[in-house]
């Protein structure tokens, strides 16, 4: 009897245990304009033990994020990689973003970039594509949240979808 409800707890446990072995790959972009400064602010929200693996495997370059060690060059690679992977167009213009710097937050990196004299009151659409390490994970989803002029529209991208567009 003791045999037996030993072997119906294993069979109940195994296949929770498995839940616990699988990661969660997310990033979080938000994008918002600023009227006043007629300028989109952006955050992004990625885990560093991510970022760190898709720089090294991409650049072969250890930044050792928020380590005292961290990398001298580590800023001009996530500038890089930003660049690369998450685009922004205003009207299907691609807009350029100026990398202000990063902090961290536990084990996450908070990416804050900017585009400054957006100078265009009759704003038509803003588009986000966002690939941020959907060519590392393949569970990787893009969390995107737009705000501007009182409209706000978020989505979720991934690796086949990787783009989201707000109609003002």
């Amino acid at each position: 009897m003791m045999k037996r409800k030993l072997i119906c707890l294993f069979l109940l446990t195994m296949p929770l245990l498995g839940f616990t072995a699988h990661k969660f790959y997310v990033s979080v972009t938000h994008v918002n304009y600023v009227e006043k400064d007629d300028a989109f602010q952006i955050t992004t929200r990625i885990f560093i033990d991510d970022f760190e693996a898709v720089l090294l495997e991409r650049y072969g370059v250890k930044t050792a994020l928020a380590t005292p060690g961290e990398s001298s060059v580590a800023d001009s690679y996530i500038e890089k990689y930003l660049r690369a992977k998450l685009q922004i167009k205003l009207d299907g213009e691609l807009q350029k973003y100026k990398f202000l710097g990063k902090r961290y937050d536990n084990d996450v990196i908070i990416c804050y970039l900017e585009i400054t004299q957006v100078n265009r009151p009759g704003m038509k659409s803003l588009e986000v594509q966002n690939e941020i390490l959907t060519e590392m994970f393949e569970e990787q989803q893009n969390l995107v949240h737009l705000k501007v002029q009182g409209k706000k529209k978020s989505f979720v991208l991934y690796k086949e979808s990787n783009k989201g567009m707000l109609n003002l």
